[in-house]
């Protein structure tokens, strides 16, 4: 389920959300321990320096392959599954609101407005609250 989102331009990298997505988070987290760690799952996209900074100060413990480790970990590890497939099917279930799909909207707020409208539809769909 979709935690927190950021509007910005096509062109812009995505390690350079990361950190105003994470401060847009809308409820506090408890603090992670050693036994409940917090992770953040990411692909090669995000493999900076930055990245790791910005992970260990949420203290979050950062699920991160480095470029041409996930392609080794495929060719030798049986059954292998990247961890990003939650990030990926939540960009599917947003493809499926043909309004947000391509962004006809002339202001980034209502832009938003709409993807924030569509997580909250995803979020009580996917809690089962009413069948």
């Amino acid at each position: 389920m979709p935690v927190a989102l950021v509007v910005a331009g096509a062109n812009r990298n995505d390690h350079k959300l990361l950190g105003p997505t994470l401060a847009r988070l809308p409820t506090c987290r408890p603090l992670p321990s050693a036994q409940r760690p917090q992770g953040l799952c990411l692909d090669k996209g995000y493999d900076y320096p930055q990245t790791r900074l910005l992970a260990a100060e949420y203290g979050l413990t950062l699920h991160l392959r480095t470029r041409g480790e996930e392609v080794q970990a495929l060719a030798t590890e049986p059954g292998y599954q990247p961890r990003r497939w939650v990030v990926e099917r939540t960009h599917s279930w947003l493809n499926r609101f043909r309004r947000l799909l391509v962004s006809w909207e002339k202001q980034a707020a209502n832009y938003e407005a709409l993807l924030h409208f569509a997580c909250a539809h995803l979020t009580w769909q996917q809690a089962g609250l009413f069948g």
